[in-house]
């Protein structure tokens, strides 16, 4: 979104605090809502745990935002330090109007980095998911100490995982036209969204329609539209990186759990069995399910979820 526009996520609750704001300690279980000023950007974040505890990183995709972490911050935040923001144009996160902040891959994982510095985090394992994965990857690369264990949730690092349906966006970034953008222009809709929520769901009467209906009327908001476009388009540069992030892997071994849709439109099975390539150890899962597994999935992977976070940050 622009930064001093309002927006449906601006208008749904009460402003939180900033950083500055904190208490001296955060109740166990307690969520709270938090922006934190990074350069230009209001930075959105929900927070829960203790500080002195392990740190979680939660970076989410498209079409979502922090809210999609939803029962994984309150599910682990009584043993754990859990950190959600809301990435540059997603949730409440204000940042600027498209042609004064550069809506790329790189310049959010410096505004992620940078916030991840300001909020003190030296350590933290992430769980990522869709764009939030190159951006996670990203992080790695640059901070490899700093990262303690991987979660992906249908978070992509590998060519295999790419489905036909990434066809229409690599003819766009072969050849970044007018005509080859507007032939996705159906792709930063509402309808989309709800399609990206519902395919390969066998049930869809169990995926509540909050997050796709706010994900919707926020899509919908003036200029979001090209700044996600902008956004597909720079994709290509998170896939000319798949190998540095699988070098990162094979380097640095960091405990991994992949719990997968196995439906999923966008990100194939492959695309999480080629860890085992770099990654032998990693734990692979996959769930009946599409895009946004934990909207139907969540109460077996969130277990899943602690008890690696369990053996990897508490041994």
């Amino acid at each position: 979104m622009t930064s001093k526009n309002t927006s449906v996520f601006a208008t749904t609750q009460q402003a939180p605090a900033t950083s500055a704001e904190h208490s001296s300690g955060l109740a166990a279980g307690q969520v709270h809502y938090r922006f934190e000023k990074v350069g230009d950007v209001e930075v959105f974040y929900r927070e829960a745990g203790d500080p002195a505890a392990p740190t979680l990183l939660l970076l989410h995709g498209f079409a979502a935002s922090s809210y999609m972490w939803r029962d994984v911050i309150e599910a682990l935040a009584d043993s754990y330090h859990v950190v959600a923001p809301d990435l540059p144009a997603f949730g409440f996160t204000q940042s600027p109007a498209r042609g004064e902040y550069e809506y790329t891959f790189a310049n959010l994982t410096k505004t992620i980095d940078q916030f991840t510095e300001q909020l003190k985090l030296e350590r933290y394992a992430i769980a990522v998911h869709d764009y939030g994965a190159p951006v996670g990857w990203r992080l790695a690369v640059a901070h490899p100490s700093k990262i303690t264990a991987i979660i992906s949730q249908n978070g992509n690092a590998y060519k295999e995982g790419l489905s036909k349906g990434w066809e229409p966006i690599q003819t766009y970034w072969n050849t970044p036209s007018q005509a080859n953008r507007e032939a996705l222009s159906d792709f930063p809709t509402p309808a989309s969204i709800k399609w990206q929520y519902v395919e390969g769901v066998s049930d869809t009467s169990v995926v509540a329609p909050d997050a796709y209906t706010l994900e919707g009327a926020k899509i919908s908001q003036p200029g979001m539209a090209d700044i996600q476009l902008d956004l597909l388009l720079d994709y290509a540069t998170n896939v000319a990186k798949y190998p540095e992030f699988q070098a990162y892997f094979r380097e640095q071994q960091p405990p991994l759990l992949a719990v997968w849709g196995k439906h999923d439109p966008f990100f194939l099975p492959p695309g999480a069995e080629a860890w085992k390539r770099d990654l032998p150890q990693a734990d692979i899962r996959f769930y009946d399910t599409g895009h946004f597994a934990l909207e139907t999935h969540g109460d077996v992977i969130i277990p899943l979820m602690r008890e690696f976070l369990d053996k990897h940050l508490k041994a």
